[in-house]
Parts: structure tokens; sequence; C-alpha cells
């Protein structure tokens, strides 16, 4: 044990020390929390130029159904649409929209003319205004008063709320979907990214010829288990400093743009701003009530657990294929088919995401190889005890299997230099007794 104890500070000592690790750590939730909020930003401040949109109507039933707004003014034209065409270029619009004599029945012939291919906003609106208008007078034709059947759309926003042993629990489907989803694919960045690390550290030692160094004092298994847990360190550690940067990165731009305050004093203090006060009262109070409706702690605890079994069931798998070539290139044909497992959950999170209690969700969450996706992507939704405990068991199970079977072929691969190595070479290695 105080051996691999001294892997285990090498390896974690190492790598915590290189400017990449330190540069990475301390940008990414900078970059990351930056990127969203400026996506965000943007999104709610840049309304776009307003797009100007000729019409021709030849059929002279859409007078002045083109309502304008902020993005979008129509131009009403007398002249031909060939003539249109022509002098488009010149004109100035950024469409042309030409309505030829219609059949209400059958409303077919309608062009839409612009230089680049157009914004989906404004053939949306374009379509939608046809649509009702044509739908209007089909109505007026048939002597129904639209009047009434506007009288009875309705319309119906779900309150959803979560029953649970302690009460009631407000909940949010958008919110539960977006952590299942980023749960998932960090899992997955995660697992490979520590995996493939492991991979090339043996690699790297088998390189230089320093394994045979240091097999002459330590197990080759030993070896192994320090080099994995070691990475797993590095790993939880990067993890929580993420975590941590994030959350300070968070509350510092909810400071910076007075989202940390109740709608009530934000308003009050920007009174003179006028709307935007308000929409930004109302951004604060949806992301309020969104982070309460999210179980971050149990989706924490559950990610580490799952990581940690994942990484050492995956990271076993890596260490094989590092002791079994000389170099990255070599490694390529190893490493697909240890990759699949993760690549078919990612693959079947879609069809997990939309029915987290179905057959494929079930089984999948049980499969090691797969487990640790597929489970994070089911737990935002609730997940009873025993099938995690059963999850998380079978887990267990499989990463104690695989490194085994790791070490095994390990202790001889780590010492085998310049030879073609294939499966059936694997599976001489494994039953290789020394």
């Amino acid at each position: 044990m105080k051996k691999i104890f001294l892997v285990v500070k090498r390896e974690y000592i190492t790598r915590v020390r290189k400017r990449s690790f330190i540069v990475m750590t301390l940008l990414t939730p900078i970059l990351m929390v930056g990127l969203i909020g400026g996506l965000l930003w943007v999104a709610m401040a840049d309304k776009g130029g307003t797009k100007m949109i000729a019409v021709i109507d030849d059929s002279g039933l859409f007078k002045d159904k083109f309502q304008n707004s902020d993005d979008i003014h129509f131009t009403y034209l007398k002249e031909n649409i060939e003539t249109a065409k022509s002098e488009f270029n010149h004109m100035g619009p950024d469409g042309l929209l030409y309505i030829p004599k219609l059949d209400i029945q059958n409303p077919k012939g309608i062009q839409f003319f612009s230089e680049n291919n157009p914004h989906f906003g404004v053939i949306n609106k374009i379509e939608n205004t046809l649509e009702e208008e044509i739908e209007h007078i089909k109505m007026m034709q048939l002597g129904v008063d639209p009047q009434i059947l506007q009288s009875i759309e309705t319309s119906i926003s779900l309150n959803t709320l979560s029953l649970t042993s302690s009460g009631e629990k407000a909940s949010n489907a958008e919110a539960t979907v977006g952590t299942a989803y980023v749960s998932s694919l960090l899992i997955y960045f995660f697992l490979f990214l520590y995996g493939v690390q492991v991979m090339k550290g043996v690699i790297e030692e088998k390189y230089n010829r320093i394994v045979e160094v240091i097999i002459s004092s330590i197990d080759p298994f030993q070896l192994m288990m320090g080099k994995i847990l070691g990475i797993a360190a590095v790993g939880l550690t990067q993890f929580f400093l993420w975590v941590i940067l994030s959350f300070a990165v968070t509350n510092a731009g909810f400071l910076i743009f007075g989202l940390d305050k109740d709608p009530v004093t934000l308003v009050s203090e920007t009174a003179g701003i006028g709307i935007e006060a308000t929409e930004i009262a109302q951004t604060n109070t949806g992301i309020m009530e969104l982070m309460e409706t999210i179980p971050i702690t149990y989706v924490l605890v559950t990610f580490i657990v799952f990581f940690l079994g994942g990484y050492f069931l995956y990271a076993s798998l890596f260490a094989v294929v590092g002791s079994a070539v000389d170099s990255d290139a070599d490694s390529q044909q190893f490493m697909f088919p240890i990759t699949i497992p993760l690549i078919i959950s990612i693959v079947a999170l879609g069809f997990v995401l939309n029915d987290p209690d179905g057959q494929i969700a079930f089984w999948m969450s049980m499969i090691p190889l797969t487990s640790p996706v597929i489970m994070l992507g089911r737990i935002p939704f609730g997940v009873p005890i025993w099938q995690l405990a059963l999850s998380i068991s079978l887990l267990v199970c499989g990463f104690i299997f695989t490194t085994w079977v790791a070490g095994r072929i390990y202790r001889v691969g780590i010492l085998t230099h310049g030879s073609k190595v294939s499966y059936r070479t694997l599976t001489k290695w494994f039953f290789q007794n020394y």
C-alpha cells in the first residue's frame, strides 16, 4: 500500500504542477461562464436590424394584412413581378414577397425572393400571416364567425410539482433535461479525458524505458493502481476547482449585472431605464426559480460516485492499451472498442431523456460500461433508490473485474517492446503465469 501511495503522490504532484493543468483549471470556468453569459446577453440586447420586405399582391387578398414590427417592415409595391425582380438589387429591400392570384382551397405559387438565404424569423412570420388570413377567408365563406373561434382558443401552461415524502416541490422539465444532458456530457468528457491520460502516461514510461527501472522495486499491479488513483485524484481536484470557480464567476457576473438583487429592489434602482429593468428583474426571478428546481447537491454527489466508478473501469482498460503498444499511433486499434460503449451511451442519451423510465434507460443504466453516462441522464428525473444502489453495485463489480483483468495483462505488456500485439496476444498474456 505504501508503494501505491508513493506512485499516487508522484502522479498527482507531477500533473498538478504542470502549467497546462493550472491554465486549463483557471481558464475553463471563466471561458464557459463568460461564453454562456455573453450569448445570453447578446440574445437579450441585440434585436438585430430591421428587415425590409417588399410585397406584390396580385391576389388582392392580403392588403395591409402584414403588420410591421420592430424586426420586419413591409412595403407594398404596385409594379409587376418581372419589373420588381429586375430592379430588386437597386430597390434596397431584404426580400421580395410575390403573391399571385390564388385558389383559396389550394393556395400555391407564393414566392419569396432574396439575395441571401432568408432569415427563419422572416419566413415564419410571413407563413403565419398567410395561413391566418387564408383561414379567415375560408371561415367567412363558410359563414363561421372568426371571433367565436378566437374566443374558444385556449392556452394552457402546466405548473409542474414533484410529490416527495417531505411534501410538494417545484419542478421544471426544461431545467431537468438540461441538467441531465450536461451531466451526461461532462462525465463522458471526463472519462475519456482522464482515461486517455492514463494510457499516455503508461506509453510514455514504456517508451522511455523508465518503467523497467520502476518495476525493479514495485509490483506491476501496484504501479498500475497507483497511476490510476493518482490521475483520479487529479481529475477530482480539477472538477472541484471548476465547480468552485464556476460558482464564483457566476456570482461575480450576477453582482456586476445586478441579478443578485430581488426584483423589487432591482426595478426601483433602475427606474429610469424603463422596460429593460423589468426584463432584467424577470430574468433574475426566472433564474432563481430555475435553480431551486435542480437538486444540485444530489446531482454533484452522484456525479462523483459514477465518475469514480466509471473512471476506474475505463482507466484500467486504457492502462492495458498503454502497456500493449509502443506509441500513440499503435493504440488506435485498441482504443476504438473501448470507446464504443461511451459512444453508444451518448447516441442513446436522446432516447433516455425522452423516456427516463423506459427499458432502454433502465438496462443501459445497469450495464457498467454505459451506466455512468446513462444513469447521470436519469438522476435529475428521479431514480428509485434500489435502481441507483444496484447500478452502483454493478459498477463497482465491473471495475473490480476489469482492474483484475487489466492487471494480469499489464504485468506482461509493460515489459514487452517491439512486438506486434493483437487481441490473441492480449489473451495469451492474460493466461500467462510468472
